[in-house]
């Protein structure tokens, strides 16, 4: 195995384990990228390997989703909670269309930016954990349509790389009024079309750049996303419901922190 090859299977490991928890995996994946030189057309590798991580879900949740599909025809409460992810989705697909040039060709290739973003999202993340909030919604399958749709808006915030699009989801839910559980429970759905639709749209956005040489890179980094993912997303419901999110935002600050100091010394 070529040293680019582990640097890939690496980077897929490292995507499992972050995509669904609160502290940005696009942002861990980019400073990774850049520290160990890894370079992909596009930023494509670290957009495609997602989609393992999505299928990651589609497995873990097979059961509810096959549910609700058959339900459509015949039950109000799953084309409810279909609309509910319809609405929350919409909002990240009309700003990841209109600016997909802004957020790759910039956004993407600012080190600084991601591991500041990092250290303002644990921050927020601190914050909202210690909250005195009172949940009232426990059933991610029922919360409010209009409750859904705040939740998306405020995932257009995880356009920034380092926002983390699980800890904005999450956060926009804990806020809105839903207990920790159900929070992390929307984010996985919610992540389902809006980690799809990010893949699809920037797959043809690079369709010209992408080459033949790098499919064994991603492919070992796809494998590896979507093991470690499955790993990470059954612990973590267990895990938020009984311990919060603190050791994630205190995980965001300290890596934000070594990034900064790190590109400070010139790496």
């Amino acid at each position: 195995m070529t040293s680019t090859m582990i640097e890939a299977l690496g980077l897929g490991i490292l995507e499992g384990l972050t995509e669904f928890i609160p502290v940005s995996s696009t942002g861990h994946l980019l400073l990774a990228a850049h520290f160990l030189g890894f370079e992909s057309a596009g930023k494509t590798f670290e957009v495609v390997i997602q989609l393992g991580a999505v299928l990651a879900i589609l497995g873990v949740y097979a059961a509810k989703i096959t549910k609700t599909v058959v339900g459509l025809p015949n039950d109000p409460q799953a084309r409810r909670f279909a609309a509910s992810i319809l609405i929350a989705f919409l909002p990240a697909a009309v700003v990841g269309v209109l600016a997909h040039d802004v957020i790759k060709s910039i956004l993407f290739e600012s080190p600084r930016l991601i591991a500041s973003m990092l250290i303002i999202g644990g921050i927020v993340l601190l914050v909202v954990d210690r909250l005195p909030l009172t949940p009232r919604y426990h059933d991610a399958e029922r919360f409010p349509l209009g409750m859904a749709l705040g939740i998306g808006i405020i995932q257009c915030l995880a356009m920034i790389p380092g926002v983390s699009r699980s800890g904005a989801t999450i956060v926009g839910a804990l806020a809105l009024g839903a207990d920790k559980r159900s929070a992390a429970e929307f984010s996985f759905f919610l992540s389902m079309p809006t980690m799809a639709g990010a893949f699809g749209y920037d797959l043809y956005k690079n369709r010209d750049v992408l080459d033949m040489s790098a499919m064994g890179e991603i492919a070992i980094g796809f494998a590896a996303a979507f093991v470690t993912a499955i790993l990470v997303v059954r612990w973590l419901l267990g895990y938020v419901s009984r311990h919060g999110y603190t050791l994630f935002g205190w995980w965001r600050i300290v890596v934000g922190c070594v990034a900064l100091a790190a590109l400070g010394m010139g790496f």
